[in-house]
């Protein structure tokens, strides 16, 4: 396996390779007006380990895999470029109404309540930009009032005439008839040819999005074309770049429903998280391969603070309809809840309850935390963490940034000391302290409102800055152990490198499963699975269209269910492909059933309500040769600590005084390990702090438990 793997942050970038039997992490930071510098210097980092020129790598290399935050970045920039919209008549007010509720999405709890103070975000698409098209068709696909070829050709010059770069097509009921949207693509190509306008994109919102619900469809089809050109120049110079280098496959891009793809096979929208859900996928793996039953995926980075809940099992959660920023969409990625934690998040004084507020603010890279000395002036918890004594100035990063503790003590002195009449010190302690239950509150949240307990689940702890923090939020979430997996500061992008090929493709249906009414079960067995040979035939062909074997690719139904007319839908995984009697529906029954109740409580199931099915979804896929990760149970002896190579005086929240703290090196990630707290282990790639009353104990492929005294 030659494989290389990349993962752009906000401040790092992680490039991970398996080649041959080695495996090698490279870092670098993250460089924003043109990524492929940043890749470049972490893909030279990991050549220099493995003793080979970059360009030799990648001629040699089976698959380049990439997971971006390109497109996150431009969403909070606004950045993108001008979008025309064309709906139905009398559809034009649909996206800036926003269902009246467009105000709250992307917003906090404490945000949504201040309805007086409530802003709706600054539209992608303002009303001037959006044009009514006379045509209609019904709920059932038949045509009620025909385009009008001329009104089109009117509404697209208008656009083209008002600065619109790119193009939306968004018709009513167009997902169960695509006639007309169809029809406008080729209106447009005959007006404006591409010698003419050159790479203007034309989306149709039922190729974006197979299911119904206009407002979703529209925001989702819309963000899409605003970030297409931003996707397609920003990942074209990245693949540029590799063939320069001799790489001459495909580029692979990581999707956030936790597949992959090639780079023409990948919508923009598509892109939106797909490293921090690398790192969930990473953490699906190593929970089946180390049996670690139910996991929580949590990855501090340099910006933010992500989690990710894998159940025994396998079961992923996924978002059918997610707020990406502000914006509500109807594609399915894996639940991914983000918060404002990273190691370059800014701290500030919170005048209200005067203490110390972290994020969701965070210094990035250019300039990054003050004590980067690149001009920060904010502090930040990585400023803390160095006035603290854990980090180690002349080795972060691995000696490429040296660290200027005299600007972190002045950032921290100057915004929080006066105002909260402590030292410098204190502050940092306070912004550690505020930091680690943040993030625990975070996870806590995310568990119990989905029916678990912390204590339930093993708790990861990865990025750059997780195993410096593991202890500090597990003492905040009250639980007595925290695993550091292996390849730790790099995982999300060893998960890039594990997933599989994958498209998924939805259609709306009304299937009723059991009619109250009649009492009569459902019995259109071929129509149903009409439906999913259809979105099977598209996923074959997107896969085979990228040299996949057809023979290799396997299907995954999956089906969104509700009881009656309830407006909550849940996503059922079926091990059936077919409906071919009424045993398969009452077992797919059954299963919802299940399904539901482990959701919502045994006992609030309501099947003589009736039972239906709203989507068909169909994911198709081709599975790759994955990194293997070992059993990472405690077993056998535990040995001694390495000497240290250090002393270094530190300071822990709820203890007062300088702790005279050993440092150790690598040597002491050697399996069996076991070293009493406090201490300080600092690798090439990341920093791992064993609190006082806590117990690192090092196992296989560099992992490490922390566990409580």
């Amino acid at each position: 396996m030659n494989r290389v793997s990349v993962d752009i942050g906000g401040t790092f970038t992680d490039c991970f390779v398996a080649w041959g039997d080695e495996v090698v992490e490279g870092k670098a930071l993250t460089t924003h007006h043109n990524l492929a510098m940043g890749f470049n210097e972490a893909l030279a980092d990991a050549c220099r380990q493995l003793g080979i020129e970059a360009g030799d790598l990648l001629s040699k290399a089976d698959s380049v895999r990439y997971a971006t935050t390109l497109g996150t970045n431009a969403l909070i920039e606004r950045n993108g470029p001008r979008v025309g919209l064309l709906v139905t008549t009398g559809f034009q007010h649909t996206v800036p109404l926003s269902r009246a509720r467009g105000y709250g999405e992307g917003l906090s709890e404490p945000e949504q309540m201040d309805i007086p103070n409530g802003a709706r975000p600054a539209p992608i698409v303002p009303i001037p930009m959006i044009r009514e098209v006379r045509e209609r068709i019904d709920y059932l696909g038949k045509v009620f009032w025909a385009l009008d070829e001329d009104d089109v050709r009117l509404r697209i010059r208008e656009l083209v005439d008002a600065g619109a770069e790119a193009l939306v097509v968004m018709f009513t009921n167009s997902v169960v008839n695509p006639s007309h949207e169809l029809r406008v693509r080729e209106i447009f190509l005959e007006e404006y040819p591409a010698h003419m306008l050159g790479s203007i994109p034309l989306l149709l919102s039922h190729q974006v999005v197979g299911r119904k619900g206009e407002y979703a469809r529209a925001t989702s089809t819309i963000v899409d074309a605003y970030l297409h050109q931003i996707m397609y120049h920003g990942l074209g110079t990245l693949e540029l770049n590799l063939r320069r280098q001799g790489y001459l496959k495909p580029m692979l891009v990581n999707h956030n429903s936790g597949g992959m793809a090639q780079l023409n096979s990948t919508d923009a929208l598509q892109t939106v998280h797909s490293g921090p859900v690398a790192g969930i996928a990473a953490s699906e793996f190593l929970a089946a391969a180390s049996e670690l039953g139910n996991v929580v995926a949590t990855d501090m980075g340099g910006t933010s603070f992500d989690i990710g809940i894998v159940v025994q099992g396998g079961l992923k959660y996924y978002d059918f309809n997610p707020v990406i920023d502000r914006w509500l969409v109807s594609v399915p990625m894996v639940h991914l809840v983000a918060l404002g934690a990273g190691g370059g998040s800014i701290a500030r004084y919170e005048r209200m309850f005067k203490t110390v507020e972290i994020g969701p603010k965070s210094a990035g890279s250019d300039p990054g935390p003050a004590c980067y000395d690149r001009g920060g002036q904010d502090p930040t918890v990585t400023d803390a963490d160095l006035l603290l004594g854990y980090l180690d100035p002349k080795n972060y990063a691995n000696g490429r940034i040296a660290l200027n503790p005299r600007r972190a003590r002045q950032a921290i002195g100057d915004a929080l000391c006066e105002e909260l009449g402590v030292d410098e010190i204190e502050a940092a302690k306070l912004i550690k302290r505020q930091v680690d239950a943040s993030m625990a509150n975070g996870i806590a949240t995310e568990l119990r409102t989905r029916g678990y307990e912390p204590r339930e689940f093993t708790v990861l702890a990865y990025g750059g800055n997780g195993p410096l923090h593991a202890c500090g939020i597990a003492t905040a979430l009250g639980v007595g152990k925290v695993l550091a997996p292996p390849y730790a500061s790099t995982f999300s992008a060893c998960g890039a490198g594990n997933v599989s090929q994958m498209h998924i493709h939805e259609m709306n249906t009304w299937t009723v499963l059991y009619n109250p009414n009649t009492k009569s079960f459902f019995d259109d067995y071929d129509g149903f699975n009409q439906c999913v040979e259809v979105l099977e035939a598209r996923g074959r062909a997107d896969l085979e269209r990228q040299g996949m074997d057809a023979a290799g690719i396997r299907y995954r139904l999956e089906l969104d269910m509700r009881y009656g007319n309830q407006r909550v839908q849940t996503a059922v995984v079926t091990p059936l492909s077919r409906l071919r009697n009424q045993r398969d529906v009452l077992q797919l029954m059954e299963q919802f059933h299940t399904r539901y109740g482990e959701r919502f409580g045994e006992g609030s199931q309501s099947p003589e309500t009736g039972v239906r099915i709203n989507t068909i979804r169909v994911c198709a896929l081709v599975e790759q040769p994955t990194i293997p990760f070992a059993r990472l149970a405690i077993e056998g002896q535990a040995k001694a600590p390495p000497a240290p190579v250090a002393h270094r005086a530190c300071h822990f929240v709820g203890h007062d005084g300088v702790i005279d703290t050993p440092v150790y090196d690598e040597a002491a990630r050697a399996e069996g390990t076991q070293i009493v707290g406090p201490a300080v282990i600092t690798t090439r790639a990341t920093t791992y702090l064993v609190e006082p009353g806590w117990t690192y104990r090092a196992v296989a492929q560099g992992a490490a438990w922390f566990l409580r005294n």
